[in-house]
Parts: C-alpha cells; structure tokens; sequence
C-alpha cells in the first residue's frame, strides 16, 4: 500500500512532529526534562501512532475490505512494538554515555534531539534500501534471520557484560585527531579558544549516538520485515516507534536500573523473530502469534525485572 498522497501526508505528519518535538517539548531551550514531562509526552506520541494505524485501518475498511484492513493495522502495531522494544536496548546505551562522560540531565536535550533526527534519515534510507533488495532477491530474507538469530545469541552472551568505553577505538582515534577541551561548554559541540576551534565531550557523546543509532538499525529494521515488506507499514511504524525516542529515554532514565533482565527479553525477541523469517518458506507464523509471543517475552521480562530488583536491591 502507499500511494502518492500517503506518502506526501506522512512525510508533512513527521515533518510537523518534529518541529513540535523542537520547539514545544521543553520550549526549546535547555532544562532538565522531568518524569511528568517525559510521561505526559509519551503517551502523546504513542497516541499519535495509535490513531495513524486507526487511520490506515478506516481508509482500508472502506476502500480493500475489514479482512485488508485488519491484516495492515495488525502489521503497524506489530511492527511499531518491536521497533520500540527494541529502543529500550538504544536508551540504555545512550545512559551509559551520558554517565561515562557526565553530562548532566540539562545538557542532554540538544544531543538526544540531533540522535534522533539523524536515526530517521538512517532508517529511512536503510527501509527503502532493504524493500529493494528483498523484492529483488528474496533470499535475503534468510541472510536477515541468520544475522538476527546471531544477534540475539550474542546479545545472551553479553547480557551481563558492561561495554568498556575507556578503550573503545573509535573513542580512542577521536580523541587522537580532534582537539577536545576538557570540560562540557553548556550544550555547544564546538568552541574557539585562543583563535584554535576545539570540539567538546558533547561533541563525542554525539557522534557516539549515531553511532549507536546506525548499529541498532542494523538489528531492528530486519526484524520488522520478519512482520511485513511493504515500505509504507516498514517505515511508518519504524519512524512512529523513533519520534517518541527521546521522551521515553527521559522517562526510563530513572528506571533503567531496574530492568535488569530486560536485555535477555530483547535477546530473546531478536531469536523468535530471526527464526521466523528462517522459516518464512517452511511455514508462515500468523502475526497475531507474532504479536503475542512479542508482548509476552517484553511484558515478562519487565515484570521479572521489577521482581528481582526487589529481591536483590544491590543488583
């Protein structure tokens, strides 16, 4: 599905969420986002998604049929909670840089805004390139499982391994070829001392983010079309799950710690999903099985989560 006018209505939708992202969500200046705030944005653009997939399922009724209608929407919202299960995993990176480099809750705004705009362009092109190649060659549908199977196993495997930013190479050659002051300079990413341009640690936080950002791609934009491989659900259901990124990373920021067995549940999504288009010739898992298992593995691994955090508070 998508025609021309679809296409043109989304692209001007994103286009004004990001200017309300931009100048409403914190006015556009710089401030620590608070739990309220987070919260109350949030449930703002998990409602905007909600009614675009409302949307999709009126026009559809009306002009395909209930039974078109249905297997679309369930394909939106299937896709839209992988895509934003999957970002949890995101978040928790983007806290961990936050921490290693210390900046404060206030100075993160600019950053997180800059992440998410530059996951959007990213994911963009990287849909459109994969619908491509899948229409194209239809075994690379069994390239994206291998490679999602793999993934999960060793998102298992290091489940509970802390990444080791000290000696990351890319922070490493970074910081041998830009001149990097010492201390964060408010939200600036770059700063003239002594007539020499200096890049600051925000700077590096921020290319870390995209970096983070092109690499989480990498994992969930084949897992979507494990759900479907029309490009109008693909992308509409991964840039809705995108644009409310940086609310829901204020909102858990304070919470983060407590879903400490969420990485295994998101692991093991990656192996359901992967699996799936492996035996996507063998034998079709309906998507609302799909749905189902999705929901269970997340919501059961936030439940266990809160559980063990009780029990063992020192974890």
């Amino acid at each position: 599905m998508g025609t021309w006018w679809m296409w043109s209505g989304f692209a001007v939708l994103v286009i004004t969420l990001l200017l309300v992202d931009l100048l409403l969500v914190g006015g556009g200046k710089q401030h620590k986002v608070s739990l309220k705030e987070a919260a109350i944005w949030s449930l703002v653009w998990i409602g905007v998604a909600l009614a675009f997939n409302g949307a999709i399922w009126w026009y559809l009724d009306a002009q395909a049929g209930r039974e078109l209608a249905n297997q679309k929407a369930l394909e939106f919202f299937t896709g839209y909670l992988i895509e934003k299960a999957l970002a949890v995993d995101n978040v928790f990176v983007w806290l961990m840089l936050f921490g290693y480099f210390a900046v404060p809750a206030e100075l993160q705004r600019r950053v997180l805004l800059y992440g998410v705009l530059g996951a959007i362009l990213m994911r963009t092109g990287m849909i459109f390139g994969g619908s491509w190649l899948i229409s194209q060659f239809h075994w690379v549908l069994y390239l994206f499982g291998a490679f999602l199977v793999l993934t999960g196993g060793k998102m298992l495997w290091m489940a509970d391994k802390e990444p080791d930013l000290a000696n990351n190479p890319l922070l490493k050659w970074l910081r041998r070829h830009l001149k990097v002051t010492e201390h964060l300079e408010d939200e600036k990413f770059f700063v003239i001392k002594q007539g020499v341009r200096y890049a600051t640690p925000l700077f590096l936080v921020l290319i870390l983010v995209e970096i983070s950002d092109v690499i989480f791609a990498v994992d969930s934009i084949p897992a979507i079309f494990a759900i479907t491989t029309d490009p109008f659900i693909v992308l509409t259901s991964n840039i809705f799950a995108i644009m409310g990124l940086r609310a829901m990373y204020f909102l858990l920021a304070d919470f983060a710690d407590r879903f400490v067995l969420l990485k295994y549940g998101l692991a093991l999504i990656l192996l359901f999903i992967g699996t799936k288009m492996l035996l996507i010739d063998i034998y079709k898992i309906p998507i609302a099985v799909s749905l189902g298992v999705v929901a269970v593995i997340l919501i059961g691994s936030m439940l266990l989560s809160l559980r063990y955090s009780r029990k063992s508070p020192s974890a």
